[in-house]
């Protein structure tokens, strides 16, 4: 089954029981007659990812048999998830999803974007959650999860069908990834930039380029990865050094990118280096081959999250590469690069809510739970009130990004803006939502059996990729003095 508005005839019945990946119990925490969640985390009677439960407990269209088995999946996690509100047993026929109306993330959506939610939430629940920690804590690069991701559509989301990708809008591939991003957000951060380099070349490559690269890119039987910064040039991208220079039907390419993701596991580089002039006019796109002689890696960085993506500095060396594989002309590198980043800072800025989301659900539930001085933590109003502050600055970035997503589909004149907006507003608040998480869950949040600490350390990157905060605020005070 593939999401496409092309032809989605395999979408009924996709929802699985909510139940997921029920893992193993594990003697239970203070206070709480639960044990551990998915995969045997701890998680204070709460699964690594929420998500299902809070937004898929209703069948997709389905069959009287895939109703039936939902109804019996939810009574059994009801049954084993005691003390949540009554374990989730709301009758089915009601449709009630037990999830906090306020922020619930499929709010404002139609009915097909809502499908594609579902099965993102779905996806993340049975094929993420339950592996998250051990990707991270392993460093493992989940190649067989992605292709299963991409057998749904969401190797190429707003890829054009014609190549194998999705054909879906700006604002399904933000939903997608939120709802992705609960299951693993350092995974799916990893899938969004993916997903920006087949962009790249979808858009701006010419036709045999796009039906060379993009079909093995949309199935991820090849992975892409996005060359851009060097040692010496972060933010200020226009001054990157890598150069190519022409000779014959090749260029030959000498220099080398930092802090690139999927780097060295990844088979497509998209990367920008200088053909010409100093400055952004003398920037140009080539895309590199894995196994290209001259082309190298350095050491696997250590991390303080996004450690199911291997991250390493690419190094050229005498690199020969084709002129054929060039995209758009020359000179017109920088405006590929930027183009493809302010759908990148939406797709980060989308992970940073699905990692916020489970915060604020899993925190919701620890309040009710822990106990402290003879009552629920739920009960002490300064903890209402820090929670009420998460579930709002969740749902004004979710409008903000969602927003954004659209006038970048729409190409307006003030989608540079608010892309930058959406970015630096949401990776901020949802890194401060996903701290503040961790903060109420005490003692227990800094322990690596609970979700709730991962979610810190893959969002925090955030508010440094696709351009760091401070530049996103270069970029919208330019625009303002511009006008």
């Amino acid at each position: 089954m593939r999401l496409s508005r092309a032809g989605r005839a395999g979408l009924s019945g996709s929802c699985s029981p909510c139940a997921g990946a029920l893992g193993s119990r594990a003697p239970p925490l203070p206070g709480c007659s639960a044990g551990r969640g998915l995969g045997g985390r701890r998680l204070g009677c709460r699964p690594a990812s929420v998500s299902a439960i809070e937004v898929t407990c209703s069948p997709v269209r389905a069959g009287a048999g895939a109703t039936a088995m939902w109804r019996s999946g939810c009574r059994r996690l009801g049954a084993r998830l005691c003390g949540l509100r009554g374990g989730l047993g709301v009758p089915a026929e009601s449709g009630h999803r037990n999830v906090v109306s306020c922020i619930d993330p499929s709010m404002g959506l139609n009915e097909e974007q809502k499908e594609f939610q579902k099965v993102a939430f779905d996806f993340a629940t049975r094929e993420m959650a339950p592996n998250m920690a051990e990707w991270d804590q392993k460093e493992l690069f989940p190649v067989d999860m992605m292709r299963k991701a991409a057998q749904l559509g969401f190797g190429g989301v707003y890829i054009r069908t014609d190549v194998g990708g999705s054909g879906l809008s700006r604002l399904d591939a933000s939903v997608i990834f939120e709802a992705l991003a609960t299951g693993c957000t350092s995974t799916t951060a990893y899938i969004s930039i993916h997903n920006m380099c087949a962009w790249m070349i979808d858009t701006f490559g010419n036709e045999e380029q796009r039906h060379k690269f993009c079909p093995p890119l949309c199935t991820m039987e090849k992975f892409a990865s996005y060359c851009l910064t060097e040692p010496g040039s972060g933010s200020d991208a226009a001054s990157l050094l890598t150069s190519a220079k022409r000779q014959g039907d090749h260029y030959i390419l000498n220099g080398s990118k930092a802090f690139i993701s999927g780097a060295g596991e990844s088979d497509i580089y998209v990367v920008m280096c200088r053909t010409g002039q100093p400055g952004p006019k003398g920037i140009s796109c080539i895309v590199v081959e894995k196994g290209t002689p001259g082309l190298s890696f350095g050491k696997k960085e250590k991390k303080v999250g996004w450690n199911s993506q291997p991250t390493r500095a690419v190094i050229f060396e005498d690199c020969a590469v084709p002129v054929a594989n060039r995209i758009g002309d020359e000179g017109q590198g920088f405006l590929i690069a930027v183009k493809g980043l302010n759908g990148g800072r939406i797709n980060v800025a989308s992970c940073s809510l699905g990692a916020a989301h489970a915060s604020v659900l899993l925190t919701r539930d620890h309040l009710n739970i822990r106990k402290q001085f003879g009552e629920p933590l739920a009960s002490k109003q300064y903890l209402q009130f820090k929670l009420a502050d998460m579930a709002t600055r969740l749902v004004a970035s979710r409008l903000m990004i969602r927003s954004a997503a659209v006038a970048l589909q729409e190409e307006r004149e003030d989608a540079v803006a608010l892309c930058s907006m959406a970015k630096l507003f949401a990776t901020d608040e949802c890194f401060a939502i996903c701290n503040q998480a961790l903060q109420m869950h005490g003692g227990y949040g800094y322990l690596k059996d609970y979700a709730v600490q991962q979610y810190v350390r893959d969002s925090r990157v955030h508010q440094i990729l696709e351009g760091s905060n401070e530049v996103m605020r270069m970029l919208i005070s330019r625009s303002l003095l511009q006008e």
